[in-house]
């Protein structure tokens, strides 16, 4: 039921008003006796937060309701309220039709495996433990509509532990989402702040709620054609954060989770990223003595690792930046004011990023109906011929020269390929050994 981001689909097939009651009633039966609830900005949040919440209070629990409000701002009230879980209804960056429902731990980080799948068994077992005509829990709004007390403590926080500057020019892509936040924060700092898609609207009119370089094409032409300082562009619930440079080029992700992390680790220290990662990231931590730590692809497992010691961050190319120190939860307005005191102190985004290899990488698919069959067999291979074999998830091949990653599609009857190296020949070369291997696993399934 849950994937690495929560449950997420279509409304009205796989994400169903009685799916949230049910994951109400079953996070209660879990244990949860205070809740924080907050939604994006999509129309179906209406009916699903209700429908939650009916769940949530007929097993007893007592709702804290915050409204309408970025992911990251929820759940840091779900510790600041000193609740014992917080959910959101959001589908993150996917299309307006999808809609979703993710939960959070008492001290702001996500759900992990083993407690979604409780929740799941209890869902399935429909073994709800409902309260009496006397114990239904109470709902409590906290200033909904004016946007509220979750959102200024937020806002409050960032500009509390960034050292922002008063200077520069931003523009910010809020995609008709609901991360105003990142806005308020830059301009109560000073900055002059021009906000694109800035309309709280859960069909995206604007632009595709994902921020990919596709995507952000206008901002990317605002940002160019002004004398701003930099853009910073968010998805739907603003858990997400990529940016433009002065000239109007969007930033690669891994180039900006490269900035990050040599930002925050020195020496001896660790960041977490996912085994699709740049090498780019290695090298540039290796010229100030740290190092990755690799995990599964999602921001879940990100943030899991990013809690360990040693861990000073973690990241992840699609955009999503977990400081672990200031918050453990991915926090797209955090990352934003990060990189505009990174541009206000260093002087230029475009330089920054200038100033980074850039690496040969290449990325393709192999359509199968045994795509799981062939990642495993793809292993087995692998480990006879490979040393550097990891199969934390999917099959990552490290060689002297790069990497190569084989993973099976969450979602498509696809296995992916991806090959990464310093120098393009190698990269070709990894490339068509990957895909070899592939072919050779997926012949005898077939």
């Amino acid at each position: 039921m849950f994937g690495t981001s929560g449950v997420r689909g279509p409304v009205g097939e796989d994400v169903t008003a009685a799916l949230a009651l049910d994951v109400g009633r079953a996070l209660v039966t879990d244990g949860a006796e205070t809740v924080v609830v907050g939604r994006d900005a999509r129309d179906s949040g209406r009916m699903l937060t209700r429908a939650l919440t009916a769940g949530l209070t007929e097993c007893g629990a007592d709702v804290i309701d915050v409204g309408v409000e970025a992911t990251p701002t929820v759940a840091r009230a779900v510790d600041r309220e000193g609740a014992d879980a917080g959910v959101v209804v959001t589908a993150s960056h996917n299309p307006a039709p999808d809609n979703g429902i993710k939960l959070w731990r008492s001290d702001g980080r996500a759900f992990g495996e083993e407690r979604n799948d409780r929740i799941t068994d209890i869902v399935e077992a429909e073994s709800f433990a409902l309260a009496g005509h006397d114990g239904i829990g109470a709902v409590e709004e906290r200033d909904v509509v004016a946007g509220g007390d979750a959102r200024r403590r937020h806002e409050r926080a960032l500009r509390e532990s960034v050292p922002l500057p008063d200077d520069l020019s931003v523009v910010v892509d809020l995609g008709n989402g609901v991360g105003c936040v990142t806005a308020d924060a830059l301009h109560a700092a000073g900055c002059d702040v021009e906000t694109l898609n800035g309309q709280r609207d859960g069909r995206f009119p604007g632009r595709p709620s994902e921020p990919t370089a596709a995507n952000c094409e206008t901002a990317c032409e605002v940002v160019a054609a002004t004398d701003a300082d930099l853009g910073v562009v968010h998805d739907g619930d603003a858990d997400r954060m990529m940016a433009i440079d002065e000239r109007g080029r969007f930033v690669a992700g891994d180039a900006l989770l490269a900035l990050f992390a040599r930002r925050e680790a020195g020496d001896g220290d660790r960041v977490a990223v996912p085994v699709d990662t740049s090498l780019l990231v290695a090298d540039a931590l290796a010229d100030v003595g740290a190092g990755v730590t690799y995990t599964p692809v999602g921001d879940a497992y990100v943030a899991a690792e990013a809690a360990k010691p040693g861990v000073a961050f973690g990241g992840e190319p699609s955009g999503a930046w977990i400081w672990p120190e200031r918050t453990p939860c991915p926090d797209g307005p955090l990352a934003a004011c990060v990189l505009t005191a990174l541009v206000g102190a260093e002087g230029s985004l475009a330089a920054l990023v200038d100033d980074l290899p850039d690496y040969p990488i290449r990325r393709d698919s192999i359509r199968t109906g045994s795509k799981r069959a062939t990642v495993e067999r793809v292993a087995e291979l692998a480990g006879e011929e490979f040393d550097d074999v990891s199969t934390l998830d999917g099959i990552r091949v490290g060689t002297d020269a790069g990497w190569f990653l084989v993973r099976a599609s969450g979602t498509e009857p696809l296995v992916r390929i991806t090959a990464e190296a310093r120098d393009e020949g190698d990269a070709a070369d990894l490339f068509e050994t990957a895909r070899e291997l592939v072919e050779r696993a997926a012949a005898n399934l077939d």
